[in-house]
């Protein structure tokens, strides 16, 4: 039996979970880890995470709709990339207070029903740990 095609990953972060959450919903603070939003991320809202083309126009990298925020421990969003063709996986973001600091847990589901090739989900699962260092570099204590 095949088992579901997700990623899930878990990060321990050195910051408030408050913080956390203005870095998964801030435009300026998604631009230091992620990718620059169009926009703050607001509840019932669509929004673009953009990238520059090589002669450095704005490019539509992930867009979806923030389809549940319950601050600061759920954020759930629905995501594609262009190589899904606009086909609509769900990210969700959970954020846990442990020790000092946040346990952040993404799970990006929804790759079955698009029947995403197995190399897009080994790109994806390879792009989310290369974002969530980015995001844990952001964060490290003064």
């Amino acid at each position: 039996m095949m088992t579901e095609a997700q990623i899930t990953k878990t990060v321990f972060l050195a910051a408030s979970r408050e913080t956390v959450w203005s870095f998964l919903t801030d435009r300026d603070k998604l631009a230091l880890w992620f990718h620059p939003a169009d926009q703050d991320l607001r509840d019932g809202e669509d929004y673009t995470l953009l990238g520059k083309t090589d002669d450095g126009v704005d490019t539509k990298l992930c867009w979806g709709t923030v389809l549940r925020m319950d601050k600061p421990s759920k954020l759930v969003c629905s995501f594609t990339v262009q190589p899904l063709e606009g086909a609509m996986t769900t990210v969700t973001w959970t954020l846990d207070e442990v020790g000092g600091g946040t346990r952040l847990t993404l799970q990006h589901t929804g790759l079955a029903e698009v029947d995403a090739p197995f190399g897009l989900m080994m790109a994806l699962d390879a792009g989310w740990d290369e974002h969530l260092n980015g995001l844990r570099g952001n964060l490290k204590p003064a």
